[in-house]
């Protein structure tokens, strides 16, 4: 103790006797350590590659000691009581996290956990970590499911390999083998705690063959008994889907999550796996296992990683086995896999052995397999991309509960490319249904506003009055407290909305029930759908009009909408008639743009056809009285009209019967205005007027 206190009450007065030779001494250490260390970053960087090609293989020793040694574990223990089970427990944790697992690797690690050679706390560490780093062989998963019936793990155990199934369900090769399995999967739906996770595996995994009439009475069986729960109401739905006839109970008509997800425990380590396929990310991703936050966090938000690379299921695993070489493989009589598939010939010509993605999410990027989705009808394709896009939509684009627009143009770009692959279709996906009704409500309408509005032009056919609480109102909200800019926008997505239900529903105009649809009513309940989304149109019309001064900017879009109204009978074979609202009509007609005024007498004009064409078809091809339009559509029609040619033509503008009453232009002091609302004196047409009598002054 003296020295050390000798040394510290000497200290100071060196500092006062010589601080320039130690400011000297200082300056000459730091140059010394700077040489040091910039030789030391050059070794360093040239050793580096060395040292991790070193650490890989000492992992991967490690891997295969810790593999044995739980091949070979044949007691019960817990990893507090076994400083040796820890150490390869840390070992599988390390390597999965960082790299995957290899399907052999898996295949030892998922007959551990099922085999009950452990403790359940070691089991659920295995299952939480099985990390595939390329994909899953269908005959592990098989194995796995036969210690199910050993019964040696327990409860917790058989739901936590329920999940890591259906989160890795695009990741297993095959499917064939594990189908073959589905009457054991359907038994399982007895047990209670099983029953939800079962019902998922089961909602991926069917297929038509599978729905049977003893399974459909054993669902209602099982939903008498446990009532109308989500995860029963969805397999009922899906067999009904595919079996229409074997159900005849209601099911809610309106598609919504069924499922929580199963993908929580290793969305972040599948996110990783994905940018491992496909190349660096530009930020290391931190591995974090355990359930989703709400705050994404500052990682790199990359749009390409959440879209998988094309990769078949076997095509990896047959190529190079035994020497094959790929004119070899594509030669064999085997599944043509669609890395090799390189255009629309092609395509025809291998369409009947084509072996899809074993990820479905890979199809968003390729035109020839959305031919081939638009082509083959096979549901269970359409079934495991909406899954895909549930689980993505759900839990990666979670911006809009935060209002985080860090990464906006990646968002972007990933919603541009499921609008790219929804027009390419002619088809509204469900999942992104889904995610309109949870963010519409948090959306400011500014973020991303052009997919957003396109997203909502593709919601598929539904119920209006069921659509209208969760989106339509929240739409008007919006609407009613933004720019006259985005005003023009929605009513713009919704003239698109409107053309592709029209589309929709006159393929199925010679059913008097649609069938296999996301609406399971009557041709006059879907007619009244368009008409309330019709009317809400020209509602939204009127008070944004009124908000906006008349705006004629805003007028030429509302003028556009009607343009597509007009002519639903004739262009779509449908008979629904809904004329402009009277809040529109005559601020057309008495506008000063004489553009306006052209574009409503032009959509007068198809009323006009379109009537006349529906009262020759009444009286020659005798329709259908429900299919006739009613006298009331008429006198409106007639109304309007005689309102306009009394301005245009009669001079006798505004007479009774009209909605304007003459006492109005008394009261704004318009004593002419009879004289003031004809073809010369139009306040729209004058200019024209003014400009012919001038080129015939010239003349003279």
């Amino acid at each position: 103790m003296s020295p050390q206190k000798e040394v510290n009450s000497q200290t100071p007065r060196r500092n006062s006797q010589g601080s320039s030779s130690y400011q000297t001494n200082l300056l000459a250490w730091i140059l010394k350590e700077d040489l040091n260390n910039s030789k030391s970053i050059s070794r360093h960087e040239q050793n580096n590659s060395v040292e991790d090609d070193e650490h890989a293989e000492d992992q991967g020793e490690a891997l295969q000691v810790a593999l044995r040694f739980f091949e070979k574990g044949l007691f019960k223990t817990s990893r507090s009581e076994d400083k040796t089970l820890e150490k390869h427990l840390k070992t599988v944790v390390n390597v999965a996290s960082k790299n995957g697992l290899a399907p052999e690797e898996i295949d030892i690690l998922l007959n551990v956990a099922l085999s009950g050679k452990f403790g359940s706390a070691v089991n659920f560490r295995i299952l939480k970590y099985l990390i595939p780093a390329t994909l899953i062989s269908e005959d592990s998963v098989v194995k796995a499911v036969s210690w199910l019936c050993v019964g040696k793990c327990c409860g917790s155990t058989k739901v936590l390999f329920y999940r890591w199934l259906v989160a890795m369900f695009d990741f297993i090769d095959h499917k064939e083998k594990i189908n073959l399995l589905y009457g054991f999967f359907f038994a399982s739906l007895q047990d209670d705690g099983l029953c939800p996770y079962v019902c998922h595996f089961l909602y991926l995994l069917t297929k038509k063959e599978n729905v049977k009439p003893f399974r459909v009475r054993k669902l209602l069986d099982l939903q008498a008994k446990m009532g109308r729960q989500p995860h029963l109401q969805a397999l009922l739905s899906l067999y009904k889907f595919f079996v229409p006839t074997l159900i005849s109970v209601s099911l809610p008509v309106k598609k919504k999550i069924y499922f929580k997800n199963s993908e929580n425990l290793w969305k972040t380590a599948l996110i990783a796996m994905r940018q491992r396929k496909q190349g660096p990310s530009p930020e290391p991703l931190k591995l974090m296992f355990g359930p989703a936050k709400i705050r994404p966090g500052k990682r790199k938000w990359n749009a390409h990683s959440l879209i998988p690379v094309l990769n078949s299921s076997s095509h990896s695993k047959e190529i190079g086995k035994k020497g094959m070489s790929v004119s070899d493989y594509l030669g064999s009589n085997r599944s043509f896999p669609v890395e090799q598939l390189r255009s629309f010939p092609q395509l025809l010509q291998n369409i009947h052995c084509l072996e899809l993605p074993s990820q479905m999410g890979a199809v968003l990027n390729n035109s020839l397999l959305l031919h081939y989705i638009n082509c083959v009808k096979d549901e269970s394709i359409l079934l495991r991309l909406y899954n895909w896009l549930s689980q993505i939509l759900q839990e990666e684009c979670i911006w809009y509960k935060v209002n985080n627009y860090e990464h906006g143009k990646e968002f972007t770009n990933f919603l541009d490319t499921i609008i790219k692959a929804q027009c390419f279709l002619q088809e509204g996906f469900c999942s992104c249904e889904i995610f309109l009704y949870k963010s519409l409500p948090l959306w400011d309408g500014f973020c991303c506003r052009s997919q957003f509005l396109q997203l909502m032009s593709w919601v598929p056919f539904s119920s209006f009055s069921e659509m209208k609480p969760v989106i339509f109102d929240h739409l008007a909200q919006l609407f009613f407290t933004s720019t006259i800019y985005f005003k023009c926008s929605v009513l713009e997505s919704l003239k698109e909305l409107l053309q592709n239900w029209l589309l929709w529903l006159s393929m199925d105009i010679n059913k008097k029930i649609v069938q296999n649809s996301p609406l399971e009513t009557t041709f006059a309940g879907s007619l009244n759908s368009l008409f309330q989304l019709i009317n809400y149109v020209g509602w939204l019309s009127t008070n944004a009009m009124r908000l906006e001064s008349n705006s004629t900017f805003l007028l030429h879009f509302v003028l556009d909408f009607y343009e597509k109204v007009c002519d639903i009978y004739i262009n779509y074979n449908l008979p629904l008639m809904v004329l402009v609202p009277p809040g529109i009509f005559y601020l057309a007609l008495l506008s000063l743009d004489s553009s306006i005024l052209n574009q409503l007498c032009y959509i007068m004009h198809r009323y006009r056809k379109n009537l006349i064409t529906a009262k020759q078809n009444e009286l020659v091809l005798k329709t259908k009285p429900e299919f006739i339009f009613s006298s009331k559509t008429y006198e409106e029609y007639n109304h309007y009209l005689t309102a306009m040619i009394g301005c245009l033509w009669t001079v006798r503008p505004f007479q009774k019967g009209s909605c304007i009453d003459s006492e109005v232009f008394k009261k704004i002091e318009a004593k002419k205005y009879t004289n003031s609302l004809n073809l010369v004196r139009h306040p729209a047409l004058l200019s024209y007027s003014v400009s012919f009598l001038l080129q015939v002054r010239i003349f003279k």
